[in-house]
């Protein structure tokens, strides 16, 4: 038995210019997919209360906020229970330098992307914070050179 929801054209075209702009008004949404506005509302909240449209956010730009460097790290830790896993994602995810925390099937256990200012930032994010976890066995760092398609 699926609990896949099925989607017609209509829907994904709905989808897809809410992923370009989450605030179009219901008016402009209805107008671009070519529908009236009373059933496009509705396409639309059928959308959220199956759960496909899991809610609405802000893209923020961090080098406007002066995070520049984005910073993709695999991270192996050294425990098996569920204590020290949930620890370390707890820690991690205050950072304020961490903006998206995966853990992973398989290798690595986790996946963390970071946001600072420059190379010395990062460095001091590194050192000072994530390797000097106690599970912490092993960082892969990969720097990013350009963005191709932001992700959500």
């Amino acid at each position: 038995m699926s609990n896949e929801i099925r989607l017609d054209a209509l829907d994904n075209e709905i989808l897809f210019h809410l992923r370009q702009d989450g605030r179009l008004t219901n008016v402009e949404l209805a107008k671009r997919v070519g529908l009236t506005a009373p059933p496009c509302l509705r396409r639309v909240k059928r959308l959220e209360e199956t759960g496909v449209i899991a809610g609405y956010h802000a893209v923020i730009n961090t080098e406007a906020l002066g995070r520049g460097l984005e910073v993709l790290i695999d991270v192996e830790v050294s425990a098996n229970d569920r204590k020290t896993y949930l620890e370390f994602e707890e820690v991690v995810a205050s950072y304020e330098e961490v903006i998206e925390v995966r853990r992973m099937f398989g290798r690595p256990d986790y996946f963390i992307r970071v946001a600072v200012a420059d190379h010395a930032a990062y460095e001091a994010f590194l050192t000072g914070k994530l390797t000097g976890l106690p599970c912490v066995l092993r960082v892969d760092s990969h720097l990013t050179m350009k963005t191709v398609k932001p992700g959500p």
